[in-house]
Formats: structure tokens, C-alpha cells, sequence
């Protein structure tokens, strides 16, 4: 077992309301969770459940209405802007469903961009480990739009892994990929934590995805409604339609 003792990230009596009176919405409706070091956790709920504006505010891209977002023991909620551009830098990888690729650099300059603007030393040895184990070595000249859009979700995990984050979230990070290049993606997401000691957190909406964590948190109406541990795709599936009974329709080939 991993000797990991605080969360890497903590959610508390989180709130998020969009407008105001009647027409006000409560986005996250006082979301309390831990998010362990060294795990895999997926988000899963039904659509407008608020499981990508949880992911956001754990990542300092939003803010809550109401409530604390730790990273580690820092309280997000208390850091001026400039104090939350460096956290977000320093300490958090992302990956996300649309790339976010620079088109005008290579692979290899896209990967080690975050530490380029920390004003970091690349750590070449790291580099090296990480684009090896997602098959890029023969690719880090190429720029964006000569590669898949499998290769470049791996140029994108590549890039989030690069600083040594404490912690890297993805928000659907195999929405725009097919089935091969997904578990791709997945397995380096899931090789970042068993091999790299990685906390990887995602949204998704994928059971197959959801598959490849170790816990599955269940969001509806703003608030957490289920956990569970090692999750397979039949079991996300049968209880997200519980959830959404349209989801239990047999799916077309």
C-alpha cells in the first residue's frame, strides 16, 4: 500500500450557485470529498449533475460560492490570483477533451511548455522516461496537425506529466478519441499512477472509462450521491441507469 497520508485534493461543504433568485442554480450544492494521493478517481453523473464544475473549482479554474478547495494543505480559497496562477502551474497537470495544443510548436515544445514558463529546468531524464512510455519518441518534431488525435491526447498527457504535478485532472480527456486511441490515453493515465505515483482525478461520462480507476464518485443535483471502489465498466453502467433510465436502452451498433 502507498504511504500517502493527507488528500491530494479535498473538497468542503462545496457550493456553486449561477444567477440569483428564482432563476439561481445550484451547480454543486455543499460537496464534501476527499480525492486520495496516489489514486485514480473518476466523476460520473448524469448530464448537468455538476461533475465538470466540481473538477473546476478542485482545480483552481473556477471559483466556489461558498466552501474551501484544498490542494494538499493549501486552501484555494485564499490565494490571490496571482498565488493561484502559480499553484495551477506548479502543481496541477491537466488534460483536457480538446487538446490545447499550441499548433505552432512540436510535440516536444507543447510537452515541456509548463516548465518553459515556470522558468524550470527541464528534467531530461523525466522527459525522456515519460515520452517513451507514451510511444512519442519518433514524434516530438511533428507539430499538432501532423499527428492523430491519439497522438496528440498522449502529446497533452505528456505535457501535464512533464512537471511532476501533484496532481493532474482531466476533463473528458477521451471525448474526442475512438475507442483504440481512448484506452490508450487511459492506460498512460492509469501507468501515471501505478508506475509514476501519480493522483490522477477525471471527468467522464465513459463507464468504460471509469473502468480504469480505482474509485468512481457519483454526482446528481449538485451533490455527491455514491462512491465506488474498483469499479468495472458493467458495474458504472448498471449504476448509472439508475440515474438516467434512458441510458439502460440497448445502444446501436
Amino acid at each position: 500500500m502507498r504511504s500517502h497520508t493527507a488528500p491530494a485534493a479535498r473538497a468542503q461543504d462545496l457550493k456553486k450557485i449561477y444567477g440569483t433568485g428564482e432563476t439561481a442554480v445550484h451547480a454543486l450544492d455543499g460537496v464534501t470529498a476527499d480525492f486520495a494521493a496516489g489514486e485514480f478517481t473518476a466523476i460520473m453523473g448524469p448530464s448537468g449533475s455538476g461533475k465538470s464544475t466540481l473538477m473546476h473549482c478542485l482545480a483552481g479554474l473556477d471559483s466556489a460560492t461558498s466552501g474551501a478547495v484544498f490542494i494538499g494543505d493549501t486552501d484555494l480559497t485564499t490565494l490571490s490570483d496571482k498565488a493561484m496562477t502559480q499553484l495551477r502551474r506548479d502543481r496541477i497537470g491537466f488534460v483536457f477533451q480538446a487538446f490545447n495544443l499550441v499548433p505552432t510548436l512540436t510535440a516536444l515544445e507543447n510537452i515541456t511548455l509548463p516548465v518553459d514558463i515556470a522558468g524550470r529546468k527541464v528534467d531530461q531524464e523525466w522527459i525522456d522516461t515519460v515520452v517513451t512510455r507514451l510511444g512519442l519518441t519518433d514524434r516530438l518534431g511533428h507539430r499538432p496537425g501532423e499527428l492523430s488525435g491519439g497522438q496528440q491526447q498522449r502529446v497533452a498527457c505528456a505535457r501535464a506529466l512533464a512537471g511532476r504535478p501533484e496532481i493532474i485532472f482531466g476533463d473528458e480527456p477521451t471525448g474526442n478519441l475512438d475507442s483504440r486511441s481512448s484506452g490508450e490515453v487511459l492506460s498512460i493515465l492509469r501507468a501515471a499512477v501505478d508506475e509514476f505515483d501519480q493522483t490522477v482525478v477525471i471527468v467522464t461520462h465513459d463507464p468504460r472509462a471509469a473502468g480504469y480507476a480505482d474509485r468512481v464518485v457519483f454526482l446528481a443535483d449538485g451533490r455527491i450521491v455514491d462512491e465506488m471502489r474498483e469499479p468495472t465498466a458493467d458495474r458504472v453502467l448498471d449504476r448509472m441507469k439508475q440515474f438516467d433510465p434512458a441510458s439502460a436502452a440497448p445502444v446501436a451498433e
